[in-house]
Formats: structure tokens, C-alpha cells, sequence
């Protein structure tokens, strides 16, 4: 990665136990924070905040939502409470109200699901950096997430993150049918390859046309794990690989960075 500050990048945050988990992307994660310039705040946006609209909300205090069941004890007792950002969620709004994406208003959100938290928590352990919270729109809509992202392109100059998490690949079927040290399954290998392609060589122009995309229909059942990419996409200009690995042969791992547009 260059030394410019990136726009925005997208994680890949895996099952909510990756900081117990001992596998390639829990360390790549746990040294991104350090190789990044610090942040003074991020915006976030999860495979699993997802609204009917767009909805974009902080709080002065966030906290973590162990929205998940049946893992060990000690991923209940983990905690992340950052400080949240209301004013600069008054911006985002008013940046998505500008560029024609009528948000469905700020809302009080103060919880951060484990698609936020569990990257954060590994990235920032300190739990110092202001958080922003944007949903998805439930619709789905490529060219409308891509859009969402151009709308906060801006914010990099103030020193502002753009982080959207989700997942390369994600067929949880097909993760619950292999064991941990299964080999990479060649349906994710070409999703996975194809992603990193058009990360490098097009941005977002060539992400949003992802469901022509080589097994893309098997890598993602359904679009909500990949959508949080087109909007770090859409966020910035050339991309930049950072990680590739896989979990479980078919869970794709993968990170990327996008440089500001110019």
C-alpha cells in the first residue's frame, strides 16, 4: 500500500468467534490498525445492519451486540465500546441527502454488530476511535450502494474512514460442511480471484456488475456480504489487495484498500 491514507477499505469479518479463531486473517486484522494511518473517525457499513432505506446513526457512546448465539463463553465476555460521533453522523446524512440518497433519518443507533465491532476490536483495541454506523438498503441495489459510497468520498479529508465489512465469499452452507483445514474449494478461488481482479483494475465500475461474476451465485446465496464492498468501492479510487486468505476452504478472507479519488 502507498503511503497516501486510504479513502475507505473493506474487511472481511468472518464468523463473530475470528478474535479466538487462529487463522491468517485474525493477525492480518490485528496489524492493519498499526499500517494504516490512524483514523480520526469511521464510518461503517455491515453485512448486518440493513434497513429499509438507508439509515445512518451514532450515539456519544457505541457498544458491541453479541448478535449471535451458541459460541464459547469467551467471545460473550469480550466488549467494545467506542465513542460514537453524532455530529459527524449529521454530516453523512446530510452528504447522502446532497447526492440525491434520502436517508431514513439519523437514528439513535448506539450498538455495533459483530461485522463492526469484531474487525474494530482486532484493528483498534483501545476502543478510541469515534464510530458512524450507515446501514444497507435492504433493496440490495448495486448501483445505489456504489452511489452511497461516492457520497461520502469527501470524508477522507477530514480524516474520516470509510470501513465497510462483510465477506468476499460467503456460502454459510457450504462453511458448515467442511472442516477448518479443508482445502480452498476452486468455486471460491475463481469468485475470489475474480473480486481481487476488479478491485485492482476498475474500482467499482467493475465491482457493481459482480453477479456476472464466475460463481458468483454459489460465493454469495444472497447479496448482503458483498454489498458492503461497492461502498468502500464507491468510496474511493484504485484499489489495492491487502489479504487474501480463506476459512474453512470457501469463506474468503479477503481485505482491500482504495486510494482517494482524485
Amino acid at each position: 500500500m502507498s503511503g497516501v491514507a486510504p479513502a475507505s477499505i473493506f474487511v472481511s469479518h468472518g464468523a463473530p468467534s475470528l478474535p479466538l479463531d487462529d487463522v491468517p486473517a485474525r493477525d492480518f486484522l490485528r496489524g492493519l490498525g498499526a499500517l494504516l494511518p490512524r483514523p480520526r473517525a469511521i464510518v461503517a457499513i455491515s453485512a448486518h445492519t440493513v434497513a429499509r432505506g438507508v439509515a445512518v446513526g451514532s450515539a456519544p457512546r457505541m457498544h458491541a451486540v453479541h448478535d449471535f448465539g451458541g459460541f464459547p463463553d469467551a467471545l460473550y465476555a469480550l466488549r467494545y465500546d467506542p465513542p460514537g460521533d453524532p455530529a459527524l453522523a449529521t454530516r453523512v446524512a446530510g452528504l447522502l441527502a446532497d447526492a440525491g440518497i434520502e436517508p431514513v433519518g439519523e437514528v439513535p443507533i448506539d450498538g455495533l454488530d459483530h461485522g463492526i465491532w469484531v474487525p474494530l476490536l482486532l484493528m483498534y483495541p483501545q476502543a478510541d476511535i469515534p464510530v458512524v454506523v450507515v446501514s444497507l438498503d435492504a433493496r440490495m441495489d448495486a448501483d445505489l450502494h456504489v452511489a452511497l459510497g461516492r457520497a461520502l468520498a469527501g470524508l477522507h479529508e477530514d480524516g474520516v474512514l470509510v470501513m465497510g465489512s462483510g465477506s468476499v465469499t460467503h456460502n454459510l452452507r457450504d462453511v458448515f460442511s467442511r472442516g477448518p483445514d479443508a482445502p480452498v474449494a476452486p468455486y471460491a478461488r475463481r469468485f475470489a480471484d475474480w473480486v481481487s481482479a476488479a478491485v485492482r483494475d476498475g474500482g467499482a465500475d467493475l465491482l457493481q456488475d459482480w453477479p456476472i461474476a464466475p460463481e458468483a451465485a454459489r460465493a454469495h446465496p444472497t447479496p448482503e456480504h458483498f454489498v458492503p464492498l461497492l461502498v468502500a468501492a464507491g468510496a474511493g479510487g484504485r484499489g489495492t489487495v491487502l489479504h487474501e486468505s480463506f476459512t474453512a476452504g470457501v469463506l474468503g478472507m479477503h481485505a482491500y484498500a482504495f486510494e482517494p479519488l482524485t
